[in-house]
């Protein structure tokens, strides 16, 4: 798990926005991006609706294309050639399943989609049991096949989704929030799946969602966006017993604690303000505005993302 698979380097992604006659604006969606993702391995991304992690995880599959900075797969720059040949190796998992499925196409037809373009099945004998094995991995029938995507719950949904997603055989695959819209009965079965496929296939996972004790659980490291720049970033466990950035430490005293007395005892950090807007962000660090431990220098400049101990980085003037 010590080699990169993913390397990202001063990445940007901003959107135009249309304000009047000849006028434009800019939504600053992901500013300055800089790490890696090893093989092998989960990494966690979170935050606030809207800071940039959907964002983030799409411009690493070119999904949107990059405003600026580079993008590594396994040590070649890939930030402007041609995407398909390594369509088969990176992969998305959408948040809806139900919106991410094409209603007029069977689930044959969904999954065996990207084995045709990528011509993966030498027959169609092949390919039918190419899809029927894809579909018992995720753990539905074969009979499944002949179905519509509107027959389906929502946790039967995103295991098409995924299956779709694994059809090509990928090695990295962006998980975007993809247990948020579910039940949490069912939450627990998709990421074990997730977990059970990482181990038997080698995959690697870039791990999106809100839920910070499902990241927890998922990820071997954590990265924490806001407003679109990454503020921290650290194993697992380190982050949530030693978590250094200002917001870092506000999201975990929001995370639920099953024991009542400690519940009671620890202190819980309140945010003031609204999250400003990626259109106009503050000047120097973006979370000045809001931090309570904010000095003049944050205003003023913006915060170097060093490594503060050993692979915990951080972009903090007061650290």
């Amino acid at each position: 798990m010590n080699k990169e698979l993913i390397r990202v380097e001063d990445l940007r992604k901003y959107f135009s926005i249309k304000m009047g006659f000849m006028k434009y604006n800019y939504v600053q969606a992901v500013e300055d991006a800089n790490f890696s993702i090893r093989k092998g391995e989960t990494l966690g991304l979170v935050g606030e609706s809207g800071c940039g992690k959907t964002t983030l995880g799409r411009t690493i599959l070119r999904l949107h294309e990059p405003t600026s900075g580079k993008i590594f797969y396994d040590g070649e720059d890939i930030t402007h050639v041609k995407m398909l040949p390594y369509r088969r190796k990176m992969q998305i998992i959408f948040q809806d399943p139900s919106a991410s499925l094409d209603p007029r196409m069977t689930v044959g037809e969904i999954v065996g989609e990207a084995i045709d373009i990528h011509k993966l099945a030498g027959s169609k004998k092949e390919r039918t049991e190419r899809i029927q094995q894809l579909l018992t991995q995720v753990g539905l029938n074969s009979e499944h096949s002949n179905r519509y995507p509107h027959e389906f719950s929502g946790g039967q949904q995103q295991r098409i989704g995924i299956a779709r997603a694994l059809a090509v055989e990928p090695e990295f695959i962006v998980c975007d929030e993809p247990v948020s819209a579910l039940d949490v009965s069912i939450q627990s079965q998709i990421v074990n799946m997730l977990e059970d496929m990482q181990k038997d296939m080698g995959l690697t996972y870039l791990f999106i969602a809100h839920d910070l004790s499902v990241v927890r659980h998922i990820s071997n490291r954590i990265g924490v966006m806001y407003l679109g720049n990454m503020v921290e970033l650290a194993e697992s466990n380190e982050l949530h017993k030693n978590p250094l950035h200002p917001y870092t430490k506000t999201l975990m005293s929001a995370v639920p604690v099953p024991d009542p007395a400690k519940s009671r005892a620890r202190k819980r950090i309140i945010l003031e303000g609204d999250i400003p807007s990626p259109m106009n962000p503050p000047s120097g660090c973006r979370f000045h505005t809001r931090c309570p431990y904010a000095i003049p220098r944050c205003k003023e400049e913006v915060p170097v993302w060093r490594e503060l101990a050993t692979d915990h980085f951080a972009a903090c003037h007061i650290l």
